[in-house]
């Protein structure tokens, strides 16, 4: 369906609230199946799965320095587990089945619970048949408040996605080879927090925090603001120590978040949240302006930094990753639990993506690593797409042409036929997964992990 039939048919959506659970989040957060308005009013509702009956799922608020305590009860026809995507956090608790917990089966709970030393814009999803499972809605946003907030009149989160629907309103099939063998899964309608061009007011003069969260499963957005001037103050969830100047397009692969800190300037009526697309802009999300022009404050704002863990170039230990595999590049042949298999038997199997020659999680870390240590991993993607590559419980940094390093980040956008190098310090123990977050190439074989041993 073309965008156009959507645009401005449903109602305009309300402010997500500054604190949706004011000091304290929910103790019990339900997977289940609901139907929800996603496409306009005309047009049949929609079967999703999601947590607390809401698409997206409900916001959850705490400050830094808090505990997370919920627990996950499943009445999906499917077992799940949730990530807390970008979090810093226990390793038992990072909801990754086979690697961290079994998944809840059906009827079962689980109980999450664990600190929040980072400040910052993060999400929760499934991590159990993610592509499937994040596409009918099993995700929703996080925010961790700092002690000490930057002064602004609104917060305003704005999850980003695209969904593929028939005209009927279903959420169509998941065992589409095309999908798992070149881009990934891409919608054919985009939403803003759920919705086709939700409305956000502003007043002239505000200064506004904009956390943008993409809950893409593979699409990657590049997005513009109009009407707003600023800076961008954080990526992933942590602060830039120099807020870069807003350009004219932001790039959001799947899984990567961004903070804005504007001010309203338009002498307009409304301003936008565009995504362009091959044939132009269009609004994903608008913000009707109203009101006199008020005092204009002055300066960018700094957020305060999250607990730092400084990187050793020059003693981290190395490894490489070969990205290979998909289509209009293809690959002869990888290794699957220790056996050669040759394209036509990976393909069989659903397996269209190879890290270092082997398809799938492998039984051996791509690092072995003591707590403490620091590694680099230099990656170059040999394929005709791009990938978001995601590692859990820690942050990373890009190694910069000159030697130095980039802002610190969970997810990096490798473009076709790039070579990059990224990073970190081996701070938190545990297996942690380091996987491709556009979930179709995830579940074709694009995943390795690697072991910090305290």
């Amino acid at each position: 369906m073309e965008r156009r039939q959507f645009l401005g048919s449903l109602a305009a959506a309300s402010l997500i609230p500054r604190y949706a659970f004011a000091q304290n989040t929910p103790q019990r957060l339900l997977a289940s199946v609901h139907r929800q308005q996603i496409l306009p009013a005309s047009y049949p509702d929609t079967e999703m799965w999601s947590f607390g009956s809401t698409f997206p799922g409900p916001l959850l608020r705490a400050r830094q320095g808090d505990r997370l305590a919920i627990a996950v009860e499943n009445a999906l026809p499917q077992p799940t587990a949730v990530h807390w995507h970008g979090l810093r956090l226990d390793n038992a608790m990072d909801g990754v089945p086979g690697v961290t917990q079994q998944p809840i089966p059906v009827g079962g709970t689980f109980d999450y619970e664990f600190a929040l030393p980072d400040a910052g814009t993060y999400w929760y999803h499934s991590h159990a048949k993610s592509m499937e499972q994040i596409e009918r809605g099993l995700y929703g946003p996080l925010i961790i408040d700092e002690s000490d907030a930057p002064d602004v009149d609104q917060d305003i989160t704005i999850v980003v996605d695209d969904i593929r629907l028939e005209q009927d309103g279903t959420i169509t099939g998941f065992d589409n080879f095309h999908d798992l063998s070149h881009a990934g899964r891409i919608g054919n309608l985009w939403l803003a927090n759920g919705q086709i061009d939700p409305a956000y007011p502003l007043k002239r003069g505000e200064r506004v925090r904009i956390r943008l969260i993409s809950a893409a499963n593979a699409r990657v957005f590049t997005l513009g603001v109009q009407g707003l001037e600023g800076w961008v103050v954080a990526l992933d969830g942590m602060p830039l120590a120099d807020p870069q100047a807003l350009p004219d397009e932001l790039v959001l692969a799947p899984a990567q978040r961004m903070d804005l800190i504007v001010d309203v300037t338009t002498d307009q009526n409304e301003a936008f949240l565009i995504t362009f697309e091959r044939d132009g802009g269009y609004a994903i999300a608008h913000f009707p302006v109203s009101g006199p022009a008020a005092a204009a404050r002055s300066g960018r704002v700094i957020l305060p930094p999250n607990p730092d863990y400084p990187i050793d170039l020059v003693q981290a230990r190395t490894a490489t990753l070969l990205i290979e595999g998909g289509a209009m590049g293809g690959m002869r042949a990888a290794r699957v639990d220790g056996e050669q298999l040759d394209a036509r038997s990976l393909a069989g199997r659903g397996l269209f993506w190879a890290l270092n020659g082997i398809a799938g999680r492998p039984e051996t870390p791509l690092l072995d690593l003591s707590l403490g240590e620091s590694a680099r991993i230099g990656m170059a993607n040999n394929t005709a797409f791009p990938h978001a590559m995601h590692l859990h419980g820690m942050h990373f940094s890009d190694v910069l042409p000159d030697g130095s390093l980039g802002p610190l980040r969970d997810t990096l956008l490798l473009n076709p036929q790039e070579t990059r190098e990224i990073a970190f310090q081996a701070h938190n123990p545990g297996n942690w997964l380091f996987h491709c977050h556009m979930l179709a190439h995830h579940q074709a074989g694009m995943g390795t992990w690697i072991r910090v041993s305290a």
